[in-house]
C-alpha cells in the first residue's frame, strides 16, 4: 500500500438508510485505494425501523472487504443518517430498533410539540427548524406516548452517527450538524435546550457531548473491527453535512441531491430560521450553517411510476400537460405526511411516456420550490445547480431539473460523497486542516458541465395549481 499512497490513509464511511459504505483514502490526493459495502436491513411494517447492531456489523463487513489498507488508517469519520432515534439502556445496548428519519408515525406528536412551545416561528427561531416528523424529538415523543417501558428502560439517547462512534472510542460525542436535527439542540445557543429536554421529559445526562469543528471524538478502542487500536476518530457527522463537506463547499453554491429522498441544499453564513418548516436550518460540520429542505419521494417513488407504467426509468417523452404528485410515501415537503400520489389532467392523448415525465417533474418542482428559501439573499441567481445521488447519473432526472430550475447543471464525477466527505473530515483532523479546503484540493465537485435551458414556466404553474387545488386530497 504505502507505494500506492503519497501520504497517510483515512477512512471515511457512510452509514445511511441501506448500507455502510467504507472508503480508505490517501489524506494528500484525494486517492480511493479501497472500499467497501454492506448492507442494512429496514423493517418495521408501517414504521421504518433498524436494529443499530446491524449498523455495526455491516461496518465490520464493509472494512474487510478493504482489506489491509483498512488497517493501515491513520483517522476515521463516520457519517450517517440524519434524526434516526437509538434508544439504549445502561448497559449500553439497544432497547429497541431505532426509529428511522423517514417514519412518519410521529406525525401527531411533532404537530402537539410545535403547538405546545409557541407555535412554528417560535421553533424557527430557538431551534433553527419547525421540528417535522423526521426529527428525533418527534420520535422520542412517539416512543414515550406509545411505548412508555422502553422509554422508561432509556438511559442514553443516540443519533444512528453517534452510535457507531461511541461503539469505535467508548466515548460519547456528537457534532453541531448531525445534532442540529434532533429538534433539541438550539441553534441560537448552539447548545441543548433545556427548556424542550423538560417538556420532553429527556434527562440532557442522556445526551452525547457536541464535539466543536475540528476537535476528535476520541481514538479506537473497539477490538472487533479491522483497525489499528489508537487510531484518532473524528466527531463524524450527518450525512447531508458530510456530502458538504466532500464536495468542499462554498457558501451559496446550491446542492440538489437525487436519492431514494432528494434533498436541496447550500452553506450559508447567516443562521437559518424559516418559520414556514420548509426549510430546516441545519449547522454544518465546520461552524457555518446548511440550510436544508428534504422530500421523501424522490429516485424510488419515479422508478416506483416506471415499474406501474412498464417502461424503462429513461422512457419519458415531453409534452401533454398532465401533473403527478408521487407523494407515495406521504412527503416532508411539503409537509403531508398523510398524502398518497395525486395524478391531474389525463387525457386520450396521455402517452406513459408522458406520465412518467411527469413523475420527474412532481418530485423535481417539491425540491426545486425549496431551492429559493434555501439560499442566502447573496447567493448569485444563476449559479450552477451541483446534481447528486443515484438520480443525478440518469439523463431524465438531468433533463428536468435543467428544465424546470433555467439553471446550469454541474455534475461532479465522485459519486460516494458522504464517505468522501467523513474521510475529509478525518484528514482535516489529522492535518489541522479546514475539512472543506481538503476536499476543494482533492477536486471531488469537478465534473460534467451543462449549460441552462430556458425554464419551463407552463409546467411550473400547472404543478402549482394542482398542488394547491388538490390541498384537501393530499391532507387526507
Amino acid at each position: 500500500m504505502g507505494a500506492q499512497s503519497a501520504g497517510p490513509l483515512v477512512v471515511g464511511v457512510d452509514s445511511s438508510t441501506q448500507s455502510t459504505k467504507a472508503l480508505v483514502v490517501d489524506a494528500d490526493t484525494g486517492a480511493v485505494l479501497a472500499r467497501g459495502q454492506a448492507p442494512h436491513t429496514v423493517g418495521g411494517g408501517e414504521g421504518k425501523e433498524s436494529d443499530p447492531g446491524q449498523w455495526w456489523r455491516a461496518l465490520g463487513e464493509a472494512l474487510a472487504q478493504c482489506g489491509e489498507a483498512a488497517r493501515q488508517a491513520s483517522a476515521l469519520s463516520v457519517g450517517g443518517q440524519q434524526h434516526g432515534l437509538v434508544t439504549l439502556d445502561a448497559a449500553g445496548d439497544p432497547v429497541r430498533p431505532a426509529l428511522l428519519w423517514n417514519d412518519v408515525r410521529p406525525a401527531p406528536q411533532s404537530e402537539r410539540l410545535i403547538a405546545e412551545l409557541g407555535g412554528a416561528r417560535a421553533w424557527a427561531e430557538r431551534v433553527g427548524s419547525v421540528p417535522g416528523p423526521a426529527f428525533t424529538v418527534a420520535k422520542w415523543a412517539w416512543l414515550r406516548e406509545l411505548e412508555p417501558a422502553a422509554a422508561e428502560s432509556t438511559a442514553a439517547v443516540r443519533l444512528p452517527h453517534d452510535y457507531l462512534v461511541e461503539r469505535l472510542t467508548g466515548e460519547a460525542v456528537t457534532d453541531r450538524g448531525d445534532a442540529s436535527g434532533t429538534g433539541w439542540w438550539a441553534s441560537r445557543t448552539e447548545s441543548y435546550d433545556q427548556r424542550i429536554l423538560d417538556h420532553v421529559g429527556l434527562p440532557a445526562g442522556a445526551l452525547p457531548r457536541v464535539a466543536r469543528p475540528g476537535e476528535a471524538a476520541g481514538t479506537v478502542h473497539a477490538e472487533d473491527l479491522p483497525l489499528p487500536r489508537g487510531a484518532l476518530v473524528a466527531a463524524g457527522t450527518g450525512d447531508n453535512m458530510a456530502a458538504a463537506l466532500g464536495l468542499g463547499l462554498r457558501p451559496g453554491q446550491p446542492v440538489l441531491s437525487l436519492g431514494t429522498s432528494g434533498t436541496v441544499y447550500a452553506v450559508a453564513t447567516r443562521r437559518p430560521a424559516d418559520p414556514t418548516g420548509t426549510v430546516a436550518g441545519f449547522a454544518d460540520a465546520r461552524g457555518d450553517w446548511l440550510p436544508l429542505a428534504c422530500t421523501l419521494n424522490c429516485t424510488l417513488a419515479v422508478d416506483r411510476v416506471a415499474a406501474l407504467l412498464g417502461r424503462d426509468r429513461e422512457a419519458v417523452e415531453e409534452g401533454g400537460e398532465v401533473v403527478m404528485l408521487p407523494f407515495l410515501d406521504g412527503e416532508r415537503t411539503p409537509n403531508l405526511p398523510g398524502a398518497s400520489g395525486l395524478v391531474h389532467g389525463l387525457r386520450h392523448d396521455t402517452t406513459p411516456g408522458r406520465l412518467l415525465q411527469a413523475a420527474y417533474d412532481g418530485a423535481v418542482f417539491a425540491l426545486l420550490q425549496a431551492l429559493d428559501r434555501v439560499l442566502d439573499v447573496d447567493a448569485a441567481p444563476d449559479a450552477p445547480l451541483l446534481l447528486i445521488g443515484g438520480g443525478a447519473r440518469g439523463r431524465a432526472w438531468r433533463e428536468t431539473v435543467r428544465r424546470l430550475s433555467g439553471r446550469p447543471v454541474v455534475v461532479p464525477e465522485a459519486q460516494e460523497l458522504v464517505a468522501l466527505g467523513a474521510a475529509a473530515q478525518a484528514a482535516g483532523l489529522l492535518l489541522g486542516e479546514d475539512p472543506a479546503a481538503v476536499a476543494r484540493r482533492w477536486g471531488t465537485a469537478r465534473g460534467a458541465e451543462f449549460e441552462a435551458r430556458p425554464r419551463d414556466g407552463a409546467a411550473w404553474d400547472r404543478l402549482t395549481a394542482t398542488l394547491a387545488d388538490g390541498a384537501a386530497l393530499l391532507r387526507r
